[in-house]
């Protein structure tokens, strides 16, 4: 029997950390090849119910908490049935992105120096940095007054500031003094309302940090310096020379298919749900997961288990039917003229037809001889 890859490398690490003969190796491959024919899944086999009925029946155990990281600040991720049904519907954007950023150790080498790299990561808008930015009716214009303490807090220069101010606002009247920046739509008719758009456009302007990593919160994970953050920005955050590359994760699937592939984001699928469930005790096979997450992902982009998704996308009219919304999927497929080949389980249900699993794959002939008289 041929043995998959992954084994073959553990019967060899096995065979030099236990120092094995030919004869013990021998044995030891027999034993593995007999677990291997164990595992092996029987012709038939409902896999598709067996995995929803794997992952759905624990699900039910599942509680609503969300789980909070107490610390220099709190920061809140979403765990339980909330994350779980994030991931199966494939939502674009999870409703607690999250990042975890491990350091290279030449970098964390002591929670000083990790507060500092922390600091570097964090979006720093405009409005994090001025003691106030007002409007000014009789000028109109609007008036910012930059916090020295905060320049300083942030590591951050006036001249910097006022650069960044420049280059957003090319079309505008732009002045400057000691820790001052006025700021005037050109043109002689202005008005209040774009004066004050003017104003929230300033509060909103990127000025230093990491687009998106809202909160930063350095924490020992086992001996590592790790960063957990709220908000994620992947792309960025892997071009900094601290970051561990390898290591550093995020929670936003959708990210890491535009980083890594279609590859990645079913492994981070099989990872994500994996996580949820066992963060609560709950064990589940890995390959009822594997299956969804294949099912999601074999297409090339992310589909979610529904109606827009996977079960929507089905190539039995009968099948699409049974989901949601019957009407529609009869309707289209009457108009188009669609054929229903009956080849899974859940449009033959419908006609009460015996399914093609188990005993209901093969068709069974009697062959009688003739009798010689």
């Amino acid at each position: 029997m041929t043995l998959p890859q992954s084994v073959e490398e553990q019967l060899k690490e096995m065979k030099e950390m236990f120092k094995l003969n030919k004869t013990q190796m021998e044995k030891l491959r027999k034993i593995a090849e007999k677990q291997y024919e164990k595992s092996l899944i029987e012709p038939g086999e409902a896999v598709g119910v067996v995995a929803a009925q794997s992952i759905g029946e624990p699900g039910t155990q599942l509680t609503l908490r969300t789980k909070l990281l107490a610390g220099a600040m709190e920061m809140t991720v979403t765990q339980g049935l909330p994350r779980l049904i994030e991931i199966f519907d494939a939502r674009r954007e999870p409703s607690t992105p999250t990042m975890t950023i491990f350091l290279k150790p030449s970098y964390a080498t002591s929670e000083k120096k990790v507060e500092e790299i922390a600091f570097k990561i964090l979006e720093i808008k405009l409005d994090d940095i001025v003691k106030s930015i007002d409007v000014d009716l009789l000028r109109m214009r609007v008036e910012v007054e930059l916090d020295p303490e905060m320049l300083r807090k942030y590591k951050l220069r006036e001249k910097d500031i006022q650069r960044i101010v420049s280059e957003e606002f090319k079309g505008y009247k732009i002045t400057t003094g000691s820790y001052k920046i006025n700021i005037k739509p050109k043109g002689e008719d202005v008005d209040i309302k774009q004066v004050y758009k003017l104003k929230v456009k300033l509060k909103a302007l990127h000025v230093g940090g990491i687009k998106g990593i809202k909160q930063v919160l350095p924490m020992k994970q086992g001996d590592r310096w790790v960063i957990k953050t709220a908000g994620t920005n992947l792309r960025d955050i892997l071009q900094l020379p601290e970051v561990d590359i390898e290591n550093t994760v995020t929670n936003d699937i959708f990210e890491v298919l535009s980083v890594f592939g279609i590859e990645a984001a079913r492994e981070m699928i099989i990872e994500e749900t994996l996580n949820v469930l066992r963060n609560q005790g709950i064990e589940v096979d890995v390959r009822h997961i594997m299956l969804v997450a294949d099912v999601m992902t074999y297409e090339g982009t992310i589909k979610g288990i529904g109606r827009y998704g996977v079960s929507g996308g089905k190539a039995s009219v009968l099948a699409r039917a049974s989901f949601e919304v019957p009407l529609k999927h009869l309707f289209n497929a009457a108009v188009s003229g669609e054929t229903d080949r009956l080849t899974s389980v859940v449009e033959n249900v419908m006609i009460n037809q015996p399914v093609p699993i188990g005993t209901g794959m093969v068709n069974l002939k009697v062959e009688k001889k003739e009798d010689k008289k």
